[in-house]
């Protein structure tokens, strides 16, 4: 009965889900849009199964979404894929999350969404803690879609944002010596913009829109710096589990916002 249920239920679903996106297309999208990809190892024990196989389904989820940001013209995006925090992770899960990254850079490099749509590839964050064959596999990727002009998406690795906030002083001081300035000299001019423009995503508009998945109200160290007038939505699903009628429904959310406050 539940089985029959559902199947008549899935024209409805699927009207509802074309007429949501025909409603958000209408409405002024992020310029730069923060997804944080939580849940997915809550999402492999709810299935009895191991924690690298809640990531394997992360990745299929990231590929989805980011199809979906495609088909709406969003131009930047910035997934938060590996924290700092996470060496702290049992070894042969961060191994396995090593794996992953060198597997799916190698895809990545070859993926007809990245080279039809000429998305260009940065990863963010320390890379500290990483192996060689992870570094390679990530500096390949980026000199193959150096050259693209059409989203840029931002893969934030080794990323904690009071880290990058302590990278950017450290360059900032740097600079300002090669420049032959003193602290009190550095002191004395130092401006917001100056710090802004040492981050790892200096010349890119800050997120505009941030989504954490999971139930999580936090931003967890996420874009610290640039998320300071960004809107915020938190969805109560799990990373994996995250729908496109999920996210039609967050943009939505930003969208009403924007008409509200007249952006």
């Amino acid at each position: 009965m539940l089985r029959h249920l559902l199947a008549l239920s899935r024209p409805l679903y699927w009207l509802y889900e074309k007429r949501l996106l025909k409603e958000v297309k209408g409405g002024p999208m992020p310029k730069h849009l923060g997804l944080i990809l939580d849940g997915n190892r809550r999402y492999a024990r709810a299935l009895g199964l191991s924690p690298a196989k809640g990531h394997e389904f992360g990745v299929h989820k990231a590929y989805e979404v980011l199809e979906w940001c495609l088909e709406l013209g969003i131009r930047t995006v910035t997934v938060w894929v590996f924290s700092t925090d996470n060496f702290k992770r049992p070894p042969e899960e961060v191994e396995t999350l090593m794996g992953l990254f060198v597997r799916e850079a190698e895809r990545m490099a070859e993926d007809h969404r990245i080279l039809e749509h000429q998305v260009r590839v940065r990863f963010i964050g320390r890379r500290e803690g990483f192996s060689e064959e992870v570094l390679k596999a990530l500096a390949r990727l980026e000199e193959r879609t150096r050259p693209h002009r059409g989203m840029i998406l931002n893969v934030a690795m080794g990323y904690g944002g009071r880290e990058e906030i302590v990278d950017a002083v450290k360059r900032l001081l740097l600079e300002a010596e090669e420049r032959g300035l003193s602290p009190r000299d550095l002191a004395e001019g130092l401006t917001p913009e100056d710090i802004a423009r040492h981050l790892y995503t200096a010349g890119l508009p800050d997120p505009d829109f941030i989504i954490r998945t999971s139930g999580e109200i936090r931003l967890s160290g996420f874009l610290l710096w640039q998320s300071a007038y960004s809107e915020f939505y938190f969805a109560d699903v799990l990373w994996p589990e995250f729908r496109k009628i999920d996210f039609l429904r967050a943009l939505r959310s930003y969208q009403a916002r924007e008409r509200r406050f007249g952006r």
